[in-house]
């Protein structure tokens, strides 16, 4: 169905009526002329000029020739529109999006975001150098896009890389030693292996922009930086291997079979003839890297010339075998076989005619022509005479690694569309391989005898390759054939590895890589290269095909596991960005193919399999500990977020066991002007108690508005995460910008967390220097804290005199810590004593528990009682009982009362809060706004300062006659509030007994009495706590949250 398009055509101003003629057109782009009518009728190629001539709607004018035809940004004028806040005629097209005008900076146009999509560059994301060379518009070379196809790019590396050294040189060896049945299996399993690979491999390569990186980039964007530099490292190190091996295949072939002269090694006793043979696999693998080196870094595009023709080879060598396979079901290959199957009767042999005496087996292995001697392993076994190479007619039918599949997602960065090529080019690739290895190894068990295939070197065909001798016409095409396949498949492993590391190495997460990250101004790795080079060398000096074989197929193997790891994991969790052009797969095929390739690691070589894992291991821990921090949105985190949800969920069930219970510690931390936190050491107390273990939320609160306070709410959620780092606690932060700090740690409390991972304790400063303080706003937030957090069911902590307490480097040698258990509050003091010894700073002190009796409390059973009781908490410590007995109130006692009852009173007369003042400034400029107006006698609300408030106490005790002895006397006999006489009685008797059992301890800890329920005696609470703790270092006063937190059950 048609859709149809309204659009407004702007008209000039003599067209509205109403409107002076002299007032200015109103001109309109040509371009911007919109008609009615379906989008079938549109042309979209047809010229301005055409279009301005469109029908619209309405009567066309002849005025409408004024509007200007130009670049299309010409600007409208109108009487109606205000200019002086009019933009420049560059920003003339952005009219239509006013109402987003304001966010251009960081919301950008669409047009703007498809610009920058169709000038994307296939360089990795997450390089640095890359994104800053971006940032500051570093100009660069223009380099030309990717050109490369399917064919070319993908099928044609992936059969180079199958098509080499195992068909032509181990195959036959394999069926000869396994049967055709058993190699058949073999083979299918590894097939199975590779096409789940390769279908795993197609979704991830089709769920968005592969750029240079191929496999790597696949896992490392789908497991995270620390599995993909692992296997991106260990799939490196095969594919170098690979170029070894593939380069021993090419040297073993020119030597042994095409020209064995060339030999500059030679050994004239049999023993020293196989270390002849590996010196010279050393010389010319060595010639050959370089050689392939310095193809390879002329440029890749004359190594993908030279694939053509090195494929043609292979091809050819292919069909030879087909070829020969065929005509040796009509007339098997005139070739004389030398080779003789002996196998034991078990019994004597009748003796031989004398005529079977003259044939070629008397002569091999009883090394005579003279019929008259004897020959005892002649005699005692049978020996015949077979044909070697019988044919397809005959009816005989009597270990491959896993192929490289990879090679062309490798050179992603290469493809000119690598979401369309890499899964058509791999999958068809495995698919044509898969035909040919199966029925190469059932032709060759079909047209070869078993003896001969299991002649690895070809002695017993008089040292030609095995599978030379069934190609037609002539063996040399199977010995070219194979020779340039093998030095086809070198050379592509030597261009994909190098890309391999540069693609690591830009992405910056291994920092001792980097260098590797540069390479020639085309973009050609020149550093990755030298390196690839020095490890393929390494790879040549081993000198044996059968050696490097199994390590190269260990890392492959890997990184084929993690691929269907990677997709299996995507399609399980379902993430929002899982979306493949590639729908033909399923959990469960990658499930299996990660299966399959476990089984064949151990299958394969069970010592190479663990060293693998163990270097992929020691990879993995170093980009954890030492790499740089990379979030590309992987998998893994993926799995983490649906483990944490299940989790919580599970945690949400039921409140923690006792025996669960932990503190979960929400640290409440001051922020100066600078954004420096205050007490730092707040932040090391809290890692000596949690020694790492259980939740840490680190929050601070900002004053202000969220909307101008957001820069600032980061900057210190930064700090504190610079502190946590330095202090090493593993948590999170929290800031809030709230307009009263005491709401903000009100709502913080009431919010941080998140389901069963909640804080259970409130870790606080105590208000340094309140009595000193002319803004009262400090000591009253604590209080404030303390009366929510009780209210919440929290336990509380306060550390008084912070700055004295050890640092993490400090630890302690001797000392006690000591615990004085006033009231029972769930047991947090028995649990806060053992947790910080677990921390090196109190490991070394003892401990100490004190409580108090009563005069009517037996203090001996109680001592008992509580010995009884901590050994049943498996708690080592010294129990004492102090006894307190009933004694009057002392003058000390009064005199302290009454001076914090007087103190109190004359700071609430000085003291207006903040709203205070600002009310009442409030009032003043209202009442004189009103002028005259405003009545005589209105009351006005004067402001109390420190020397109006010395003032009139001055005057108050001149007056009441205190200046002398007999006044003095007056004042003492003024009896203040029993209720606070009574509190400060016992604060002033448990500071005495604490500080005489106690003065020498590291810290003590104390019950923390809760705050009044009447607000108006909060000033006399935090003197009540001041006299607790006179005269102690360190104090941690405790308060629990009224829930058991400590058993004696196991």
């Amino acid at each position: 169905m048609a859709s149809v398009r309204f659009t407004v055509t702007p008209t000039k101003a003599e067209d509205v009526p109403g409107l002076s003629d002299t007032s200015p057109d109103v001109s309109s782009r040509s371009s911007g002329r919109v008609r009615f009518g379906s989008r079938e009728s549109v042309n979209r190629s047809e010229p301005p000029s055409e279009a301005s001539g469109a029908v619209t709607a309405g009567t066309d004018t002849p005025d409408r020739t004024n509007a200007e035809q130009g670049d299309g940004s010409a600007k409208i004028s109108s009487v109606y529109i205000n200019n002086s806040h009019a933009v420049d005629d560059d920003d003339f097209y952005d009219r239509n999006l006013a109402l987003f005008e304001e966010e251009m900076d960081t919301r950008p146009k669409v047009s703007s975001l498809l610009n920058r999509l169709a000038n994307y560059t296939n360089l990795t994301q997450g390089a640095k150098e890359h994104e800053e060379a971006e940032s500051i518009g570093e100009k660069r070379k223009p380099s030309k896009s990717p050109q490369m196809g399917t064919f070319m790019g993908v099928y044609l590396p992936c059969l180079q890389n199958i098509f080499g050294v195992i068909l032509f040189l181990r195959l036959t060896w394999v069926v000869g030693c396994a049967g055709v049945l058993q190699a058949v299996c073999i083979i299918f399993t590894c097939c199975c292996c590779t096409m789940l690979t390769a279908i795993s491999m197609s979704a991830i390569a089709t769920n968005g922009v592969v750029p240079a990186g191929g496999s790597y980039f696949m896992i490392s964007r789908s497991l995270g930086p620390e599995f993909g530099g692992a296997v991106g490292l260990c799939f490196y190190l095969g594919t170098t291997f690979a170029g070894s091996m593939y380069i021993l295949g090419a040297i073993e072939i020119l030597l042994m079979y095409i020209v064995p002269s060339a030999a500059v090694f030679v050994s004239s006793d049999a023993d020293g003839e196989h270390a002849a043979m590996l010196n010279n696999m050393r010389l010319y693998g060595s010639v050959f890297l370089l050689l392939m080196s310095l193809l390879v870094f002329v440029g890749v595009k004359y190594v993908n010339k030279l694939a053509s023709v090195f494929l043609a080879c292979v091809i050819i060598s292919i069909l030879s075998i087909y070829t020969g396979a065929l005509v040796s079901a009509f007339s098997p290959p005139p070739f004389p076989q030398d080779d003789a199957n002996a196998t034991a009767n078990g019994t004597l042999a009748p003796p031989l005619l004398p005529a079977a005496r003259h044939s070629e087996l008397w002569n091999v292995f009883c090394n005579s022509s003279q019929t008259n001697t004897s020959c005892e392993y002649y005699l005692q076994n049978n020996l015949s005479t077979i044909e070697g190479i019988p044919g397809l007619a005959s009816g005989v039918i009597r270990r491959r690694t896993p192929i490289r599949i990879m090679a062309g997602s490798n050179r992603s960065g290469d493809l000119k569309d690598a979401q369309r090529s890499i899964p058509i080019g791999t999958i068809l690739a495995i698919f044509t391989t898969s035909i040919v290895y199966l029925s190469c190894a059932i032709l060759f068990g079909a047209c070869i005898e078993g003896v001969v295939l299991r002649d690895k070197f070809g002695d017993s065909v008089n040292g030609n390759l095995v599978v030379g001798t069934l190609s037609w016409p002539t063996p040399w095409v199977i010995l070219i054939g194979s020779f340039f396949s093998t030095c086809g498949a070198g050379l592509q492993s030597l261009t994909g590895a190098p890309r391999l590391l540069q693609a690591i190495a830009k992405d910056n997460i291994i920092p001792f890589l980097r260098v590797f990250g540069h390479g020639k101004a085309n973009g050609e790795p020149t550093w990755a290269l030298l390196l690839t080079a020095l490890i393929a060398e390494l790879g040549v000096l081993i000198a044996s095909l059968d050696l490097v074989a199994p390590i190269l197929s260990m890392f492959f193997l890997m990184c084929y596991l993690f691929v269907n790891l990677a997709c299996a994991l995507q399609t399980l969790l379902r993430t929002p960005n899982w979306r493949p052009r590639f729908s033909y797969y399923h959990w469960t095929l990658s499930f299996l193919g990660m299966i399959i390739c476990l089984v064949l690691m151990f299958i394969s070589s069970w010592h190479y399999a663990i060293v693998a894992m163990v270097i992929a291991g020691m990879i993995y821990k170093y980009i954890e500990y030492h790499g740089a921090e990379k979030e590309w949105g992987d998998g893994i985190r993926g799995l983490s977020l649906s483990a944490a949800r299940f989790a919580l969920l599970r945690l949400e069930e039921g409140p923690p066991h006792t025996k669960n219970w932990r503190p979960q510690v929400l640290v409440l931390l001051k922020l100066d002007e600078d954004a420096h936190v205050k007490s730092p050491r707040l932040l090391t107390f809290a890692s000596q108690l949690k020694a790492g273990k259980g939740l840490t939320i680190v929050g601070t609160v900002i004053s202000g508005n969220f909307l101008h306070s957001y820069g600032e709410a980061l900057a210190a959620e930064q700090t504190l995460k610079h502190l946590m780092e330095k202090e090493r606690v593993k948590g999170f932060c929290q800031c809030i910008v709230a307009q009263k700090p005491r709401e903000g740690i009100s709502h913080m409390i009431q919010s941080s967390g998140l389901g069963g991972m909640r804080h259970n304790t409130v870790v606080m400063g105590w208000p340094t220097a309140w009595r000193q303080s002319e803004d009262p706003q400090s000591w009253k937030t604590f209080i404030n804290t303390v009366r929510v957090t009780t209210a919440a069911h929290l336990a509380l902590l306060v550390p008084k005199n912070i700055s004295l307490f050890p640092s993490n480097s400090e630890p302690w040698t001797e000392g006690t810590i000591d615990v004085w258990w006033i009231v029972h509050d769930g047991g947090m003091l028995m649990l806060l004593p053992f947790l910080l010894r677990q921390h090196k700073v109190w490991r070394k002190c003892g401990m100490r528990i004190f409580t108090v009796a009563q005069m009517e409390d037996n203090s001996i059973q109680m001592k008992k009682d509580l010995a009884t009781f901590l050994y049943h908490l498996r708690i080592d410590a010294e129990v004492e009982v102090v006894e307190m007995h009933n004694s009057d109130i002392s003058a000390y006692t009064y005199e302290r009362t009454l001076m914090m009852e007087q103190r109190s009173q004359m700071l609430r007369q000085m003291r207006l809060s903040k709203s205070d003042r600002e009310r009442e400034s409030h009032l003043h400029n209202v009442a004189s706004r009103g002028g005259a107006s405003a009545p005589e006698n209105s009351r006005v609300h004067m402001t109390w300062t420190k020397e109006k408030a010395q003032q009139l106490l001055s005057h108050q005790l001149n007056t009441s006659g205190c200046s002398t002895p007999e006044g003095f006397r007056d004042m003492l006999s003024i009896r203040p509030d029993h209720s606070n006489v009574r509190r400060m009685h016992t604060a002033v008797k448990l500071n005495e007994v604490i500080v005489n059992k106690s003065h020498d301890a590291r810290l003590v800890l104390l019950n923390m009495p809760g705050p009044p329920r009447n607000p108006d005696g909060d000033e006399n609470y935090m003197e009540f706590l001041e006299v607790l703790t006179e005269g102690l270092e360190r104090v941690l006063l405790v308060r629990g949250g009224g829930s058991e937190v400590i058993t004696i059950y196991s």
